[in-house]
């Protein structure tokens, strides 16, 4: 699978993003999820490693912090911390989702070994709707508002993809308005709703012009410090993993770095 490139879009809007989105892969199936979460923590188990049979058992993986360009999961102590950039449009990044983000809480984040920081990419307008939205409430749910979105992508990007050429129109200017108008159309504002959001919280997110130009601003920042140009990408430790953009990449890194001699714990 190759990798989101940010040169694949032209459509410009007033802060700089695409309104082009591009989808590829089918979706996985619920069963398809649960097996893929274990399979990974075990992927990661089969390698000797500092973790393996530690007997610990906390949960770790349940705290949640804001940061400044995203969220970290995980013990803020840990031995290691992996930066996961992800498009909520990209396919790959809602096939990650499903492969790996379970495998982690289980095998390193819920006992405290490793820290994830989750930023979010803003490659077009769309991005930028659903990065305020899942940032649009408490850090505590951030992961289920970020997994929601993540989850059930196929059924919210297809309605973007065939929205009448007019209504993409008017979306592309990532305005306020257009924010807003995006989020009722594609359902996105319902879907939070369901997780307990009210209406005047919703509205009051996707307001937010500052949030929005913070976002578009953050994913700069890291295209400068790291040159992030594809999604997901990953940092492990400060360092950018270059052609590691899937869960069958990644895992095998996070268990080097984790076999005894490479471990400080």
């Amino acid at each position: 699978m190759k990798p989101f490139k940010r040169a694949a879009f032209s459509a410009v809007s007033a802060f700089g993003l695409a309104l082009g989105v591009a989808v590829a892969g089918g979706p996985a199936t619920a069963q398809d999820a649960d097996s893929s979460v274990q399979d990974g923590a075990d992927q990661l188990k089969d390698v000797p490693s500092a973790f393996k049979g530690s007997g610990r058992r906390a949960s770790w993986h349940a705290e949640v912090v804001a940061t400044d360009r995203g969220h970290m999961i995980g013990n803020p102590q840990a031995e290691a911390s992996l930066i996961e950039w992800i498009s909520y449009t990209c396919s790959h990044c809602a096939t990650f989702a499903r492969e790996g983000e379970g495998a982690l809480d289980l095998a390193l984040l819920a006992p405290g070994h490793m820290n994830v920081e989750v930023r979010p990419v803003i490659r077009n307008v769309v991005d930028l709707t659903v990065s305020m939205l899942v940032q649009c409430g408490s850090a505590e749910g951030f992961k289920d508002r970020h997994r929601m979105y993540l989850m059930q992508q196929d059924k919210w990007l297809e309605k973007a993809r065939t929205a009448p050429e007019a209504q993409r129109a008017s979306w592309a200017s990532g305005s306020k308005s257009a924010r807003l108008s995006m989020a009722a159309a594609l359902d996105l504002d319902d879907m939070l709703a369901t997780r307990g959001a009210s209406r005047m919280d919703i509205t009051t997110c996707l307001s937010d012009d500052a949030a929005a130009q913070k976002l578009v601003q953050n994913g700069a920042a890291d295209r400068e410090e790291f040159s992030v140009n594809s999604t997901p990408s990953f940092a492990l430790d400060g360092k950018l993993l270059n052609e590691v953009h899937a869960w069958g990449t990644l895992y095998p890194v996070i268990a080097q770095r984790f076999k005894p001699e490479n471990s400080s714990k």
